[in-house]
């Protein structure tokens, strides 16, 4: 019995060494990355719609540009709410989720179900989103890469690839 007893104290020792020299990594590794929490206005004039092919091209960037985004970052969790407006004119709020470890995050609105991953750069300083969804039988992918300029100015450069090719567009966002 004394010999069980040893031998899970011994366990528990070495496993409470290992998590003394493994969580400092975590926490350092977690305190470099980009925070991109705030309030955002978006900055027309040094957003670019890009290679946006034709009218409608246009008026989906134009939808997207028009409002501003609340970004929420946790540890492993990044809460988007951004202002979109549709095509009756209204603006619409639209919460989107991500996990910030590696796994797959799947967020639903009024354009059905949409499987985002992101990933961190190795310097934490970029995060890129790569988002699958079908929208009305098209597979359609995007991804985006969120940069900090600096403390006061926000870069997401999305490039979107459906059946028609590729449309790249950068949104900038001064901080509020």
């Amino acid at each position: 019995m004394k010999t069980k007893s040893k031998m899970l104290w011994q366990k528990t020792l070495t496993l409470v060494l290992a998590l003394s020299f493994i969580m400092p990594a975590v926490i350092i590794a977690q305190a470099n990355r980009a925070n991109f929490a705030g309030t955002w206005a978006i900055n027309e004039s040094k957003s670019t719609l890009g290679n946006a092919q034709g009218q409608q091209g246009q008026r989906q960037g134009q939808r997207m540009a028009t409002g501003n985004m609340t970004v929420a970052q946790e540890a492993n969790k990044l809460s988007v709410t951004r202002a979109t407006m549709g095509r009756d004119g209204a603006s619409t709020p639209t919460t989107t989720n991500y996990s910030l470890d590696g796994k797959e995050s799947v967020n639903s609105n009024q354009r059905g179900e949409s499987k985002s991953v992101a990933v961190w750069s190795s310097d934490g300083k970029l995060l890129t989103i790569t988002t699958t969804r079908n929208f009305n039988g098209t597979d359609m992918k995007s991804v985006e890469v969120w940069s900090l300029n600096d403390a006061q100015t926000l870069s997401v450069k999305t490039t979107t690839t459906m059946q028609g090719g590729d449309r790249t567009i950068t949104m900038v966002y001064d901080k509020k």
